[in-house]
């Protein structure tokens, strides 16, 4: 079983920078589609960022390109969030999402992922 635990929320004034991070165990499959989603009250679960294990490609959604940067890290089995020039509307409670690499059909989709990290909120202050 995959299990997934993030770190590196909290509040930040508008234009700062915060980096998330998400530690994964429990991995069977020799490459993964690792994501963050985002959650803000009253709003669907939306994807922010998606990597391809295997080889590197990333996706992001049209809101956080240009600020936001997914990466990894193999070895400590690790997915990073770096979040540069912070807006309000960038407030939400971040999760970090995993499945293997053939089952996910789109980076960005909820229903593609089946293992949740817990989440770490992110506030982001005018």
């Amino acid at each position: 079983q995959v299990q997934l635990v993030e770190s590196g929320g909290g509040s930040v004034q508008a234009g700062g920078s915060l980096r998330l991070s998400c530690t994964a165990s429990g991995y069977t499959y020799p490459s993964y589609y690792m994501a963050w989603f985002r959650q803000a009250p009253g709003k669907e679960r939306e994807g922010v960022a998606a990597i391809y294990t295997g080889g590197g490609c990333t996706y992001y959604a049209d809101s956080v390109k240009g600020r936001f940067t997914i990466s990894q890290d193999n070895a400590k089995n690790s997915l990073y969030l770096q979040m540069n020039s912070l807006k309000t509307e960038d407030t939400a409670m971040y999760y970090c999402a995993a499945d293997r690499a053939g089952r996910v059909l789109t980076t960005l989709r909820r229903e593609s992922y089946r293992y949740w990290g817990q989440g770490t909120q992110v506030t982001v202050s005018s």
